[in-house]
């Protein structure tokens, strides 16, 4: 058997996610499906990140395994060939080691969350960034935004429908970049809760309203509290930027 390593980027906008669901089009059975196009193997592709319905990707890795060994560049342009026309292209593609395997052997993830800060709506790029019409000041947000560095109990930031046995998690960066009307926030961090980096983004789109300033972020992150810290941010606005391994 082989084992390849694949670099994703995809659209997330009209699948219900990145793992099969019997209520629509997923991204792993798409690849899934191309795969054994190209192969007539029905394999299994495992995810570094099991992104949400609506979330997108720039650089999500999987892995798989064939019985037998095809060229590297066969795999990529078999497989982007047979996703045709749906929005995911595979960037890459590696053979690795028996022992890799996606999600357990990364490192660091690292998420993006867009939001464009201006008053008329969109015309373009509607399900790929968050827009917030109400004027927000980015330099608060940017110093909101380093009280999430370091290890916490992030319960307050954590989804109903998390699964995770523990809400400790060690943030190793978090920053806002701001260009004009255009806000990123980037997070890296080995793991995260469900929904985690989208209660981040829209508590602090609420200190660039004036609701929270950086010490409430801290007091939030104290108290535990889901119902103490902002709204979860749209999943469009988020991207799977990149994983380590």
């Amino acid at each position: 058997m082989a084992k390849y390593k694949i670099i994703i980027e995809y659209d997330g906008t009209d699948f219900v996610g990145w793992q099969t669901q019997e209520n629509g089009p997923s991204i792993q059975s798409s690849l899934e499906d191309a795969i054994k196009k190209i192969t007539s193997e029905t394999v299994s592709v495992f995810g570094a990140g099991r992104t949400d319905s609506g979330v997108h990707a720039k650089g999500q890795v999987a892995h798989f395994e064939l019985s037998k060994n095809l060229s590297l560049d066969n795999i990529r342009d078999g497989i982007n060939q047979h996703l045709r026309p749906l929005p995911i292209a595979i960037l890459d593609v590696k053979e690795v080691n028996d022992d890799f395997h996606a999600r357990f052997s990364a490192k660091l993830r690292t998420y993006e969350y867009l939001i464009i800060n201006r008053r008329a709506p969109l015309t373009f790029n509607k399900n790929l960034v968050w827009v917030v019409f109400k004027k927000l000041n980015m330099d608060a947000m940017k110093d909101a935004a380093s009280n999430f560095v370091g290890k916490h109990d992030f319960n307050a930031f954590r989804s109903v429908d998390c699964q995770s046995s523990s809400p400790i998690k060690t943030i190793q960066s978090c920053s806002i970049e701001t260009n004009d009307q255009n806000i990123k926030l980037s997070v890296s961090a080995k793991s995260f809760l469900h929904s985690q980096v989208r209660i981040m983004a829209g508590t602090l789109v609420e200190v660039g309203k004036g609701k929270f300033n950086s010490s409430d972020v801290r007091d939030i992150i104290k108290s535990r509290d889901r119902s103490q810290a902002g709204a979860t941010a749209p999943a469009h606005g988020l991207y799977l930027l990149k994983v380590e391994y």
